[in-house]
């Protein structure tokens, strides 16, 4: 009888730990962060197509920039960053906490010269980046793009 008893409180136990363990599971759940965007852009018909910046966690991801100036590709490139810059900091990060770049170059012959522009603009400990050059040019006719992934 005693042995009976005993299992029964145990699985009584186990019953309302799980009911508990379920509850703050569901609580958690509900607390999951939402992303913020900003400076969203919309098609014609006024749908959003894509965001400039998008905020999740301490994350920060940063749409493409391109500079829309006559130019060479130093000036573009120099531009290019210096915005890049600004949305950093306006989402509370900075190039230092860059973990990700992805430059797009209308023509690879500008490598060279983008990488002379780009050099140490991150800090000492520089992201991690993808080069490539890009099939019938960069949007707008800027000479290069550069998106990014940051912390805050």
């Amino acid at each position: 009888m005693k042995e009976q008893r005993r299992s029964t409180l145990k699985k009584l136990f186990a019953s309302a730990a799980g009911l508990v363990g379920l509850g703050i599971a569901s609580a958690k759940a509900d607390a999951t962060p939402e992303k913020e965007v900003f400076n969203v852009v919309k098609d014609d018909q006024d749908v959003p197509l894509f965001s400039g910046s998008t905020k999740f966690n301490n994350l920060v991801f940063i749409a493409g920039k391109g500079a829309h100036f006559e130019g060479d590709i130093t000036a573009h490139t120099k531009h290019v960053l210096d915005e890049l810059e600004k949305e950093l900091e306006k989402a509370g990060s900075s190039m230092k906490k860059v973990l990700k770049c992805s430059v797009f170059l209308h023509d690879l012959n500008d490598y060279k010269a983008m990488n002379e522009a780009y050099k140490g603009r991150f800090g000492d400990k520089p992201p991690v980046r993808t080069t490539v050059a890009v099939y019938g040019g960069v949007p707008g006719d800027s000479l290069v793009e550069i998106d990014c992934i940051a912390y805050i």
